[in-house]
């Protein structure tokens, strides 16, 4: 099962666009705040990823989305998704873990900070995609990718090569 994860796309459609018609066959798209009005345009533009498409809502968002969602997986492997401002990830990760777990989720995903993460920590795989517009950490516009199999999970942070920005 793969899983392409973005966030923090601030009204640059263009990116989030690119970003999912290169990878049409993934299982999910998951969008982690920070983009409601450009993924309302993506999900009009492509219909056919609408049951595959989830949101939940920035600090920058308006409409009434859900703070987290909690996805079901394959067999053994839950998902928590979150913007991440109400969780501190700017200085911890431990209430966004901790969340994730008493979820009964093995992935925790989060964006607000900007900054693309892969990590795992304390028994969550922990993704943070970064963004797909305005990265704070140095390095392009990026977003993530969840692989998820009974072999494990893997997560990966891929960064937008400047040709199609």
């Amino acid at each position: 099962m793969r899983i392409i994860v973005t966030s923090d796309t601030h009204q640059n459609y263009r990116n989030l666009e690119t970003i999912v018609r290169r990878n049409l066959d993934a299982d999910l798209f998951v969008h982690l705040g920070d983009g409601e009005r450009e993924c309302t345009l993506l999900r009009n533009a492509i219909p056919e990823i609408d049951d595959r498409f989830y949101y939940v809502k920035g600090n920058c968002d308006y409409d009434n989305h859900p703070i987290t969602a909690c996805i079901d997986l394959i067999p053994g492997h839950r998902l928590f998704a979150t913007h991440g401002h109400r969780y501190a990830v700017h200085s911890t990760l431990t209430r966004l873990t901790q969340a994730a777990r008493e979820e009964g989720c093995d992935i925790a995903l989060y964006g607000h900070t900007h900054q693309s993460r892969s990590t795992y920590e304390d028994g969550i795989y922990v993704l943070n995609p970064g963004s797909a517009c305005c990265p704070r950490d140095g390095n392009p516009p990026s977003f993530g990718v969840v692989d998820v199999s009974s072999a494990g999970v893997i997560t990966n942070v891929v960064f937008l090569d400047r040709a199609c920005m």
